[in-house]
């Protein structure tokens, strides 16, 4: 039934952020209505690729959810719409903060009919002095500074592969939520959660935010090294490169017995993380000059097998295959269309997987019926 079974949530949200965070919710047994307008969700264009004529963006963040569209403009589905945020127990919209306040879906008019709604917002500069700008995932990865700190040294900025921040947010309004029920529980009030991408990123920046805020370091680009461990990058190899790391100092030495280099982690210079750090330049080619004597299939067999972490780089279908083989199933099918499993284990409440991803007010008929009655 999952651990969320018989929690009610109101989805007003789409594109990426909010649905992604909707549907880890309903996998884990919420029961989730995606409110769309007429036109349906922005994703549903956005292809190729495409599974029989359908976005595989839309299909891989709306499973196990039901559709409604509703016209807000539309006394009828207006109404619809508040008696859907009257009845539910979570309500997530990333409209602009205030978007939804004409038409008595904000927090406080929801709040008024609902005073248990934990409501929550996702927007991407929050909702004072950036309210209206707009919140996409690109360009908060380009003012958060990421970008800056993504690419080669001497080569221009680049965006990560994925839309970072909105799974990020996503993830953070579901702390929230999850937070804010257990809160619910204690006192039988709910309350506004507000999520926004700037801040998810500036959080997620993690060590390069605190070397700012904390050390006065401002990052910049260094490719695939790292400003504090050496080695942690791809180092090559006969026939192409593999990630090596040595993340301590037991590591290391592990690393160079399997590299037939024992005498480097008594050489002062290396001894330390800070001292391989420091004199990256000098250990770099004394571990490449080893490692590409032999293929890195070859070497990723015996330094997993001494206990030096490391990884070939693989495409996508590669990562699944492996994700196959360690048994983790990463792939469920639900009807007809295959998606990426949940990543939540639970031992008593295990996620669901019971609606494929709806058609445009799929669902339309049976939930107006339900909200009427």
């Amino acid at each position: 039934m999952g651990p969320l079974n018989g929690l009610l949530v109101a989805d007003f949200s789409r594109i990426l952020a909010g649905p992604y965070a909707t549907m880890l919710l309903a996998d884990l047994g919420a029961q989730v209505i995606k409110v769309e307008g007429p036109g349906g969700d922005d994703t549903r264009t956005w292809m190729p690729p495409t599974r029989d004529g359908v976005s595989t963006y839309y299909l891989g963040i709306n499973r196990n959810k039901r559709s409604i569209a509703l016209d807000l403009k539309d006394p009828g589905d207006l109404a619809a719409a508040r008696e859907l945020a009257r009845r539910a127990d979570v309500m997530i919209q990333n409209f602009r903060p205030g978007g939804l306040a004409r038409f008595g879906l904000d927090y406080e008019s929801v709040a008024a009919a609902n005073p248990a709604i934990v409501y929550a917002s996702i927007s991407g500069f929050g909702s004072g002095a950036g309210a209206d700008l707009p919140g996409y995932d690109l360009m908060i990865q380009a003012i958060s500074g990421l970008m800056s700190l993504t690419g080669d040294p001497d080569g221009p900025a680049y965006r990560a592969g994925i839309s970072v921040f909105d799974v990020m947010a996503g993830m953070h309004a579901n702390i929230g939520i999850l937070a804010a029920l257990h809160h619910r529980g204690e006192s039988g009030r709910g309350q506004h959660v507000e999520v926004n991408l700037l801040s998810s990123a500036l959080s997620g920046l993690v060590n390069h935010s605190s070397g700012y805020v904390a050390g006065g370091t401002v990052p910049y680009r260094m490719g695939n090294a790292h400003p504090s461990l050496f080695p942690y990058e791809p180092l090559p190899t006969a026939d192409g490169e593999l990630i090596v790391i040595a993340g301590n100092g037991g590591q290391f030495r592990k690393l160079c017995q399997v590299l037939g280099l024992p005498d480097l982690p008594s050489d002062p210079r290396f001894g330390r993380n800070q001292d391989r750090t420091a004199n990256r330049a000098e250990l770099r080619p004394l571990l490449v000059e080893r490692l590409t004597t032999r293929t890195k299939d070859e070497w990723f067999r015996d330094l997993i097998a001494a206990g030096v972490p490391c990884a070939p780089i693989n495409t996508i279908d590669g990562g699944v295959a492996l994700a196959e083989e360690l048994g983790l199933d990463p792939v469920v099918t639900v009807g007809d269309v295959p998606g990426v499993r949940n990543p939540i284990t639970f031992s008593g409440t295990p996620a669901r997987y019971e609606l494929p991803p709806p058609g445009l007010d799929e669902h339309g008929e049976e939930i107006r019926k339900w909200l009427r009655s």
